[in-house]
C-alpha cells in the first residue's frame, strides 16, 4: 500500500513545519530559524532548528533531521504512512491510496475510533436532553461542570438501563464488544458496559476517542466509584492521559506538565486556567506514561491527594526522574479538594 504522491505534495504544501514542531517543542525565532530544545535528546541550550522556507527541521547536537513527516514518525513512533495519515486528517487532506486503500489494521481502527464516536456523542446528547439524565445534570451543577463545561469535555450520561445504548446506536454488535462499549452476558444478550453513570470521554494523544471513565451518582448503592474501559485495540491504559490532547498546546508553551489523579481533577484546572493538566485514566502512572510526556515539557508537577497513595505515586515517579531528566515537584492538595479552587496559576 502507498498514498498518491500528487497527495503527499499537496499535504507538504498546505502543513506548516514549524506549526507542527510547536506541538511539542517550545521554538523561539531566531533570524530564518526557529529553535528550541531538541525532543530527541537531552540538552539543555537549543540546538534543534526548524526553517519554514525549506521545510525541514535539524538538530546540530544529535543529529535528528528530516520533513515533517520524518518528524511525526519519530516523535509519535510510527510508521511513515500513519503519520501522513494524522497530518491530514488535521489539515483536512483526503488521502488516495495505490495498491487496494488503507491497510486492514488502519481501517479495523478506523471503524472502532468511529464507533467510540458514535457512542460519544450519545451518551453526551443523553446528558443534555433526556428526562432521565436530569440527576447527572443536578450533579454537574453542583459541582461547576455543567453547561459549557460539559460540552467542552463532552461529558455523557449512561441511563440506569441494560441495554439503552447498544439499542439506539445502531452499530454492529462486534464493534460494540471490540470498542469495550458492550458485552454479551449469560444470557447470550448484548448488554452496556456503563449504567447509571456520568460519562468522561477519553481521547487519545490525536484526538481520537477511545475509552470512558464512568462515574457513579451520590446515592448509587455500586461499590465501583468509578469504572473504566477494559484496554483493547484502540486503548492502553500505560500509553494513555486524559486531557492530553487538549493541553498538549499550553503544556510545550509552559514547559510544564501537571498530572493529577482524575478526570475531574483535570477539568478543575481547567476552570482555574491552568489548561496544562492531565491524568492517568483509573490506572497507576507509568514509565510510558513519563517517556510520552518527557516528549512535551521537562518540568513536572504531580498534583496528588495528599494521602498514602498520593505520596506513594509522587515517590516512585522520582524514580524515573534521573533518567528522563525532568524536574518534578509536587503540589499536593488536601483529598476531596476541587482543584479548580486552588491558586494553581504558577504551580
Amino acid at each position: 500500500m502507498a498514498i498518491v504522491e500528487e497527495d503527499l505534495e499537496r499535504l507538504r504544501a498546505t502543513v506548516s513545519i514549524s506549526d507542527v514542531v510547536q506541538q511539542y517543542v517550545a521554538l523561539r525565532r531566531v533570524g530564518r530559524n526557529w529553535v528550541g530544545l531538541c525532543p530527541f535528546h537531552a540538552e539543555r541550550s537549543g540546538s534543534f532548528n526548524v526553517r519554514e522556507e525549506t521545510g525541514r527541521y535539524k538538530c546540530f547536537g544529535c543529529g535528528a533531521a528530516g520533513d515533517v513527516f520524518t518528524f511525526v514518525q519519530e516523535i509519535e513512533h510510527v510508521d511513515f504512512v500513519n503519520a501522513v495519515e494524522q497530518l491530514a486528517a488535521k489539515a483536512g487532506i483526503q488521502l488516495r491510496y495505490t495498491s487496494g486503500g488503507e491497510s486492514k489494521d488502519r481501517l479495523r481502527r478506523k471503524k472502532l475510533i468511529e464507533a467510540m464516536g458514535t457512542a460519544v456523542e450519545w451518551y453526551h446528547q443523553r446528558l443534555l436532553t433526556s428526562d432521565d439524565g436530569r440527576a447527572a445534570r443536578d450533579y454537574l451543577r453542583k459541582r461547576g461542570l455543567a453547561g459549557d463545561v460539559a460540552r467542552q469535555f463532552k461529558l455523557g450520561w449512561a441511563p440506569d438501563d441494560w441495554d439503552a445504548m447498544s439499542r439506539d446506536v445502531g452499530l454492529p454488535a462486534d464493534a460494540l464488544r471490540n470498542t469495550g462499549l458492550a458485552f454479551t452476558n449469560k444470557s447470550g444478550r448484548l448488554q452496556d458496559s456503563f449504567r447509571g453513570r456520568v460519562m468522561f470521554p477519553i481521547m487519545s494523544e490525536n484526538g481520537d476517542p477511545v475509552a470512558f471513565g464512568g462515574r457513579i451518582l451520590p446515592g448509587s448503592k455500586d461499590p465501583a466509584k468509578y469504572k473504566n474501559s477494559a484496554e483493547t485495540y484502540i486503548y492502553a491504559k500505560s500509553k494513555t492521559l486524559y486531557g492530553l490532547h487538549g493541553a498538549k498546546g499550553d503544556i510545550v508553551a509552559a514547559d510544564q506538565v501537571i498530572v493529577c489523579e482524575g478526570y475531574t481533577d483535570v477539568i478543575g484546572f481547567h476552570r482555574a486556567g491552568v489548561k496544562r493538566a492531565v491524568a492517568t485514566c483509573g490506572t497507576a502512572l507509568t514509565e510510558e506514561h513519563v517517556r510520552m510526556l518527557k516528549r512535551f515539557a521537562s518540568r513536572v508537577v504531580l498534583a496528588f491527594d495528599a494521602d498514602a497513595a498520593g505520596q506513594g505515586a509522587a515517590e516512585k515517579f522520582y524514580e524515573w526522574e534521573q533518567k528522563y531528566q525532568v524536574q518534578v515537584s509536587v503540589a499536593a492538595f488536601p483529598k476531596g479538594q476541587d482543584p479548580g479552587e486552588l491558586s494553581m496559576t504558577n504551580p
